[in-house]
């Protein structure tokens, strides 16, 4: 690629990163294509299905104070999706592709978690919550392994393809032949059974007001999404690192002219969101159960969150999952649970089809 002195002339008061991550936000372009595919639209189109949902259920025999609970809930399952979702749109910011594998390494992470906790000594429950230290030991040895887990599949087949020049759909497609593969490792090492992280701890519910019932856990669950979405935005903005992968996401190869280690870039990128998918998945089984397939189940909730909130958007995504969690809690209310992916499905069709690019698009 040609690059003339005009592209290399940059303020002197940013950082070589800087300067290349914060080149697309001089060029965007403010208009919104028309009032039915712009921001606010999507915004009163996805604020209409969800109310249409509450009075579906209200239709249905639903009370006012289980609406709103399934709402709470909603919330929390929505937490329990961003933290896969924003680790799935960081890979897709910086590498360019739809990471299939990526529900894989939830479900590797929440089987570490899992043999860390029968290998610890169980200690006395947290506070309200069901778990004790040894959970909190196991999410820390999930996330480490699980970054480390997709760090050697992009060495082992992704870097592969990055130096061959292939097309993106062979990235795709090989990233659903990891995804089996991961699987089929999981089936190999912890079998095809069912598992719960504690069997026969209580688990009471906190009783709010409104009428709203909360379990501890799941408030431990939206606050742990909140606190890594924060941290993976200070990390993005503030540190050396986050601005090397803003830079590479922007342009990669002025990336490299102007010094930085790509390669590198791209490994952190991998461990970040391997981490983050392992802390999603052991939120998740301690929440439900963890089951071999648990991350497929939560591959379309994520692709939806991140499609809605705009791919490439950390914020966004917890915001887009956090929507679709609130919708596939509500429509239980009238419909079988058994039909939450097909919920997800339809609101990820609705914003293709009035806002492709998502609700935090800048253009």
């Amino acid at each position: 690629m040609a690059t003339t002195q005009q592209d290399l002339e940059v303020d002197p008061t940013l950082s070589d990163a800087d300067a290349i991550a914060g080149r697309s936000d001089v060029t965007v372009d403010a208009r919104e294509g028309g009032f039915w595919h712009s921001r606010r639209a999507m915004g009163i189109g996805l604020l209409l299905v969800l109310v249409a949902m509450w009075l579906l259920g209200y239709a249905n025999g639903a009370p006012t104070d289980q609406l709103l609970s399934l709402t709470v809930w909603g919330v929390m399952l929505g937490g329990i999706i961003a933290l896969g979702g924003v680790g799935l749109t960081l890979c897709y910011g910086v590498l360019k592709f739809p990471n299939f594998a990526h529900g894989a390494l939830v479900t590797i992470g929440a089987y570490v978690t899992y043999t860390v906790i029968q290998v610890l000594p169980q200690s006395e429950p947290i506070w309200l919550f069901s778990f004790g230290w040894e959970l909190m030991a196991g999410l820390l040895v999930a996330i480490i392994v699980t970054g480390l887990v997709a760090v050697l599949v992009d060495r082992a087949v992704y870097r592969r393809l990055r130096r061959h020049g292939s097309a993106l759909v062979l990235f795709a497609m090989a990233s659903l032949g990891m995804a089996f593969f991961l699987r089929s490792i999981v089936y190999l090492l912890w079998g095809s059974d069912f598992h719960f992280f504690y069997v026969g701890r209580a688990n009471p519910a906190l009783h709010l007001p409104f009428g709203l019932r909360v379990q501890a856990d799941q408030l431990f669950v939206f606050a742990l999404a909140f606190v890594l979405v924060v941290l993976l935005y200070w990390l993005l903005v503030k540190t050396r690192i986050g601005k090397a992968m803003r830079a590479t996401a922007d342009n990669p190869e002025l990336a490299q002219i102007r010094g930085i280690d790509t390669e590198r870039v791209i490994a952190w990128t991998w461990g970040i969101g391997g981490g983050l998918a392992a802390a999603g998945g052991v939120m998740y089984a301690l929440a439900s159960q963890l089951r071999p397939d648990m991350g497929f189940t939560l591959l379309l909730p994520m692709f939806a969150g991140v499609i809605m909130g705009t791919i490439g958007n950390a914020f966004g995504a917890l915001v887009g999952c956090i929507v679709i969690g609130v919708a596939i809690q509500l429509t239980s209310a009238f419909m079988s649970p058994a039909y939450g992916p097909a919920v997800a499905f339809s609101l990820m069709v609705l914003t293709l089809l009035v806002r492709p690019q998502g609700l935090f698009a800048d253009k």
